[in-house]
């Protein structure tokens, strides 16, 4: 067996079901399922038992530990060659094995990271979610579209490296603060090769509600910081761009007291960059609604993304 997938999943039983369908549904089977539920009330056993005939599928119970080290536990139970690691809101293209161990053999990779993508079953808010998390307007921009893919550090969502890179870098350091940031970092500085798999994506089905949304911006910045502590160099200037963006709004409201000239100009930047978002995002995805409501999460991701990573920056550096 060549594949060991390995899901944490933390009450969400009904997205485990859709997951596990789209894995019924791949054209290589060459893999084991290993389910980690980490501490589901209730648990989600009925759910996956339903495919303990259609899949090669092993499920667990534990007390809640967090997805980093829950992954850990699957790890220890896995049997295959190669360790893919997908959260339990996302669900998987047909072709996405076929096309990943192809690039493993042909690549001579180690480690890789996918990308995410909307599916047009998507609800608009989750298509808008999408393309605030990966668009080249935002941040996220970084994630999948990268012209080196060696730069690459994959996400949790859609990761995976090989039971060599496991016996010689361990797991996953931390339950639930970029520990796949952490652990990407590390497989690299052990000489392995991680690079993303540009056509191994996943469709991302978030379940966010607007505030539940921005609060994931905030620890994402927040985690970054939560990296540095292992690795001082995991904050790069591109890591930065939220945190001005979220100083450049908060500066309005003084350069339109202070200086009209000045804010005539900034309130054009904001209007031209707005304008490219609302214009792609309709584009794509064939809606003005969605246009909107992508305006909308990607200013409130770049904000509080800023908002998280200036905090714990600053209660980092308070600490000493």
């Amino acid at each position: 067996m060549f594949f060991s997938v390995i899901i944490p999943v933390f009450n969400r039983s009904e997205e485990i079901v859709e997951l596990l369908h789209s894995l019924c549904l791949q054209d290589c089977s060459d893999f084991e399922v290993i389910v980690v539920d980490d501490g589901s009330d209730p648990p989600c056993q009925s759910q996956v038992d339903f495919f303990l005939d259609k899949l090669p599928i092993s499920y667990f119970h534990i007390n809640n530990i967090g997805q980093g080290f829950a992954r850990n536990f699957g790890i220890e139970k896995a049997q295959g060659q190669y360790f893919v690691f997908f959260d339990s809101d996302c669900v998987i293209p047909p072709s996405y094995f076929s096309i990943l161990k192809k690039a493993i053999e042909e690549r001579g990779l180690d480690a890789h990271g996918g990308p995410d993508a909307a599916s047009d079953d998507f609800s608009l808010q989750q298509k808008a979610m999408d393309f605030a998390m990966t668009s080249l307007w935002t941040t996220g921009g970084i994630r999948g579209r990268l012209n080196d893919p060696a730069k690459f550090q994959a996400r949790g969502f859609n990761m995976g490296f090989s039971a060599q890179v496991y016996q010689q870098v361990g797991g996953f350091f931390d339950p639930n603060r970029a520990e796949d940031i952490e652990i990407s970092i590390r497989i690299k500085d052990a000489g392995f090769k991680l690079e993303l798999v540009q056509e191994a994506y996943v469709y991302h089905k978030r379940k966010n509600s607007f505030q539940s949304f921005v609060r994931q911006g905030f620890n994402f910045g927040k985690n970054r910081v939560n990296v540095s502590r292992f690795h001082p160099r995991a904050i790069k200037a591109i890591h930065l761009l939220p945190s001005l963006f979220l100083l450049f709004l908060l500066a309005l409201p003084f350069t339109a007291i202070l200086n009209q000239g000045l804010f005539r100009m900034q309130i054009l930047g904001l209007g031209f960059w707005g304008l490219a978002v609302l214009i792609h995002a309709t584009m794509k995805h064939e809606s003005l609604i969605v246009g909107f409501f992508a305006l909308v999460y990607s200013i409130s991701q770049l904000a509080a993304y800023g908002f998280g990573l200036l905090s714990e920056y600053l209660v980092k550096v308070t600490k000493g």
